[in-house]
Parts: structure tokens; sequence; C-alpha cells
């Protein structure tokens, strides 16, 4: 079985920026308030027409394909992560497989939310090993900004996030103990309604106890109503305080199982690129893991929680910045909706 090793990196960020004194012209908030809570300083917000998920993927898509030192025409199969697609249906992938004029190669989609670009990694490192694609483009992109609610009674979901693309492109090598060492998966559906958007929907308010009731007729008017959209159960809702105390025993957890299963330690880490969630969470788990500033890469003060495009961006800017080099054991984890958690650990 082959090895996969990441041959090219590529991210794409909107060149609208949002400070935290700009979200304030939309609801109460401040940038102290946001600053304290989750160490975000400004993010980018796409263009509201010209700039879809797609889009952003294509730019991060072609940067990471140049840097492999191989063309669109040589890609034989696509990952898409995204919780934002363009369309409902069909995914992001097809999207992006036409407008970069690919060959009819496959495209899957991946819903995953935070820890997708890890699970969609980990999909592709399976696709190598096997033998059978040997380039695997990868993305990770989101826009949020399209369906957020800027107003102060969704401030607590509306500030942390902002719109990005990152992208990897997946090669074989035969080199023992380089590349993609392990990959590791995992998820709780039990707290699942704690991060989530409930509509629309297919769900029928089957698991919701006290949501809007949908309207009696025979068939059909089961997906969205106007009255869902104009109370707000149509926006996304997260419980933060129960999402922050899942996630600082599952992040070090799933790291501390991708060293085990490599027989070794935090001290061999030379950097972990966490999902940027929240820096709260990153430095507790830094703290928890007694891990050096220089041993963990953060950008979410720049760009906000970009869920599924986070972890790739910050690979891009970490290897660009040159914190990345070969021979460098690189640990990369997330935690997100669903709940999902997964970690992958890279010897560069």
């Amino acid at each position: 079985m082959y090895q996969s090793k990441i041959a090219g990196i590529g991210m794409y960020v909107p060149s609208n920026v949002y400070t935290n004194s700009d979200l304030t012209r939309f609801m109460e908030t401040s940038d102290e308030w946001i600053s304290e809570r989750t160490g975000i300083q400004e993010r980018r917000f796409a263009d509201r027409y010209d700039e879809t998920t797609t889009t952003m993927a294509i730019e991060a898509a072609n940067m990471a394909i140049s840097r492999a030192g191989t063309t669109v025409h040589d890609i034989d199969f696509i990952i898409f992560a995204t919780l934002t697609p363009d369309y409902y249906f069909p995914g992001c992938g097809v999207l992006l497989q036409r407008e970069m004029g690919m060959r009819e190669v496959g495209a899957l989609d991946v819903r995953n939310q935070c820890s997708g670009f890890v699970y969609a990694l980990s999909v592709a490192d399976q696709f190598i090993k096997t033998g059978m694609y040997k380039n695997i483009l990868v993305v990770g992109s989101e826009k949020h900004s399209f369906a957020m609610d800027f107003a102060t009674r969704s401030r607590n979901v509306s500030v942390i996030f902002g719109d990005g693309a990152g992208a990897v492109v997946l090669q074989p090598i035969e080199e023992a103990g380089k590349g993609i060492l392990s990959t590791h998966l995992h998820s709780d559906g039990a707290d699942a309604e704690l991060l989530a958007m409930y509509y629309p929907g297919a769900h029928a308010n089957k698991w919701l106890s006290d949501a809007e009731p949908f309207p009696e007729q025979e068939l059909g008017g089961l997906f969205l109503t106007s009255d869902q959209l104009e109370s707000g159960a149509a926006l996304p809702y997260m419980d933060g305080p129960a999402v922050f105390k899942k996630a600082v025993i599952k992040f070090p957890e799933v790291i501390k199982e991708a060293l085990a299963a490599n027989g070794l330690s935090e001290h061999d880490i030379d950097l972990l690129i966490p999902h940027q969630a929240n820096l709260r969470i990153s430095q507790y788990v830094q703290k928890l893991l007694g891990l050096s500033d220089d041993q963990v890469f953060n950008n979410i003060q720049k760009y906000g929680n970009t869920t599924a495009a986070s972890i790739p961006i910050a690979l891009c800017e970490a290897w660009e910045a040159g914190k990345i080099n070969p021979g460098d054991l690189v640990c990369l984890a997330a935690f997100g909706s669903g709940f999902t958690w997964a970690s992958a650990l890279i010897r560069w």
C-alpha cells in the first residue's frame, strides 16, 4: 500500500474585512465582548453576489494544484467539505468540477461541518493508499455570511463565523513513515441539537420538542414555513457553553489517540493546527497538552471560524510562514456540530 502526502496546498479569503467594531453597526456588541469570549478580532465576508462557496474553493484549488506541480486535468477525484453549499442540492463538488474544466471524475460532498476537512482528508487517504486514485483534490470552503442574522438576537453566533476556502492535493508516495501517518474519526449524536440549523429540513420536527408546528395538510409543507423564517427558528442555533465543555474534552482525546497510534507523545509534535473554533478552546487544549506557543498555530484572530475551511487555511498560512518543514510532525484536530471530532497525524 502507498502512503499519501500533501503535495500542494492553497487558500483563499475574501477581501472584505469586518472588525469587531464594524459589527457594532448591526448589533449590540463590542470589541471587548467578542475578543474576551472568542479571541476573534476580525473576519472576512465574501462578496454578496459574486463570490460563492464554490468560487472561493476554485481559487484555493488552483493554488493547491499549481503548488503540487500538476494540472486540473490530472485530478482524478474531488472531495468537497462544506456546510454552506451553493445549492441545497446538487453539492459543490460537481460545480467545482464543471467550473474548473476537469474531466468527468468523481465528486464526493462531505457534511461534517467543522470536522469536515479532516473527515475528507481521511477518505482521500484511504483512496490513495489502495492505489485507486493518484491526484485527489480535497477542499474545505464556507460562505457563512449569506445566511447569518446580523442582529443582537443572534450575536453569540454571528460574531464568530467568517468566510474562506482551503484546499490540498493528495498524491501517493512509497516512503514509509512519511505523509499521513493515521487519521481518527469519531461522532456522538446524543446532543446533536445543541449546535444545528434545523430548517430547512425533512425532519418534520420529529427531534424537536418545542418547535413551531407545520401546517396541517395531507402532503408537503414540511420543509420550511414563513412563520419559521419570521420568528428566527430557521437561524443557526448554538449552545456555546455546552459546545465548549465537550470540545475541551474531545480535542485532547483525539490528539492523544493519534499520537498513541504511532508510538509518539505530545513532545514529538512540531506543530498542532486545531480547528479555529474559539481561541480560548485552543489555548485550553495547548495548556492541557503542555505545548509551547511555537507548537500551536492559530489564525482565528484574523478570520473567525471558517468551519470546514479553517484547518486548510491555517495549514496553508503556517506552511507559507515557514512553520512547517520537511520531517516535521504536524497534527490536525477538529471538533464540531454533530458532535463529530477527528484528527490526522502527518510527517511532512
